[in-house]
């Protein structure tokens, strides 16, 4: 089976899998997408952020590389832009727990 018709068959188990659970009526399927877009959210901006920051640092070296003597240029807006990105991934968790609760 190729692997696109298994991640099918799994998304489609899981979201069938939610009412199965649940613990009582007041849920339903809204408790479970909830807690299925929180873990979303966290993981994609974990994922994002983390190919983000490697991807800022790989172009503020190369540029240190090419010329050493923008070290001291280049040295400010990386750590200011590294500083926004995290911000961007902290504030998705701080959205994934308000989703949750």
């Amino acid at each position: 089976m190729k692997l696109i018709n298994r991640v099918l068959l799994a998304t489609g188990m899981l979201f069938m899998s939610v009412p199965a659970l649940a613990q009582d009526g007041d849920g339903g399927w809204g408790m479970g997408l909830k807690y299925l877009a929180a873990g979303l959210a966290i993981g994609l901006a974990v994922i994002g952020g983390a190919a983000g920051q490697g991807r800022a640092a790989a172009s503020a070296y190369e540029g240190v590389g090419r010329n050493p003597q923008s070290a001291d240029k280049l040295f400010t807006p990386l750590l200011l832009g590294l500083a926004l990105i995290e911000f961007q991934t902290i504030m998705a968790f701080i959205i994934a727990i308000l989703l949750v609760l």
